[in-house]
């Protein structure tokens, strides 16, 4: 955590929640994004934060981008803060240098590296038609490498998910990369650990917003004279989504421990299947709440609902961690006990 953390926080939190409403979320819907915010978070450095000062960034670390992050899924952001961030952080841990321009990025397999060409596509890529680059894992005889990739030269097919957000298709014909660097096996696993930890901070920061507006409403709908949050059924409801919610931002937090003491072996994997489950009990139990209301266009609910249902498949999810783990087990010999009660930091 950087000293600075309190005052990024602050400033983005309150940017966001003075720019942000159901009309501009609803900008996805005419594919459109919320170009104004963007805007602020360019002029403010937002962009910037955990990039190196050497690099003309801001000097902050990841735990500070992770609860901007957190902050944007909070708020729905439409607009490829994560994408774009997370892009420039491959970047400088590749040694390449970083772009200032709306850049997204692909860790899948389909780009593939030929007399210095690349060709192939790649499906699901977040935010292309809106982006000037892309960094995205490239095959080659030499290995697996990392690539920035001038977008002007791809053909890009759109495609939506869930939440309205784009998820497009990028098609590459023998394009020369503006920059490639090697990515060695531990370097990629380094990287797939982070990626995941990105979506668990977009995941807690809608989990937490939706605690918040089911609560709200539970307080001001009213049934047969009173309250609902005063039945006991709406309670136990309540108590069951404020327990879920703790358990994700708990999540949250040991992952941002975890990445600090650099000792992430499996906290992140543990973080992304426990989120991943407390999504159904969540978006069910706040559906249940909300009745007839929480399923309209009007009501705010499902632009959090759709977007975790969306998160939720995308990148390394749970089935990929929970096999990497059941791998790593059988692999090694490990007290089992000791292995599960593990303190972050301790070897």
């Amino acid at each position: 955590m950087s000293e600075m953390k309190e005052m990024i926080l602050d400033a983005a939190g309150r940017m966001l929640k003075e720019n942000i409403s159901k009309d501009v979320v609803d900008l996805l819907e005419r594919d459109d994004w919320a170009r104004g915010i963007w805007a602020l978070f360019e002029e403010t450095g937002m962009l910037n934060v955990a990039i190196s000062e050497k690099h003309g960034g801001a000097g902050g670390d990841l735990e500070d981008l992770l609860h901007i992050v957190r902050l944007t899924g909070k708020y729905a952001a439409p607009m490829p803060y994560a994408e774009s961030t997370f892009a420039n952080f491959l970047l400088e841990a590749t040694n390449q240098a970083i772009v200032k321009k709306i850049t997204t990025y692909s860790l899948k397999e389909g780009f593939h590296l030929q007399n210095d060409l690349i060709s192939g596509s790649l499906h699901n890529v977040r935010w292309a038609r809106h982006a000037d680059y892309l960094v995205a894992l490239v095959n080659s005889f030499q290995g697996t490498q990392i690539a920035l990739i001038d977008l002007q030269k791809a053909t890009i097919e759109h495609s939506n998910n869930l939440a309205s957000e784009p998820r497009d298709t990028i098609i590459l014909d023998k394009v020369k990369p503006i920059s490639i660097a090697p990515l060695s096996e531990e370097q990629l696993f380094y990287t797939l650990s982070i990626e995941t930890a990105f979506k668990i901070a977009l995941m807690t920061g809608a989990i937490e917003r939706i605690y918040e507006i089911t609560v709200q409403y539970s307080k001001k709908r009213e049934q047969f004279g009173r309250p609902i949050h005063r039945f006991q059924l709406v309670q136990q409801h309540l108590a069951q989504l404020a327990g879920e919610t703790a358990i994700a931002i708990t999540a949250f937090h040991n992952v941002c421990a975890a990445i600090q003491s650099k000792d992430f072996l499996h906290e992140i994997a543990f973080a992304r299947i426990r989120i991943e489950d407390a999504i159904t009990t969540i978006t069910s139990v706040a559906h249940q709440i909300h009745a007839a209301i929480g399923m309209t266009h009007e009501y705010t609910l499902h632009q959090y609902t759709r977007r975790l249902w969306s998160w939720r498949d995308e990148g390394r999810n749970s089935p990929f961690w929970s096999n990497y783990i059941a791998d790593y087990l059988l692999k090694h010999d490990v007290d089992l006990w000791a292995y599960l009660t593990k303190t972050i930091g301790k070897k």
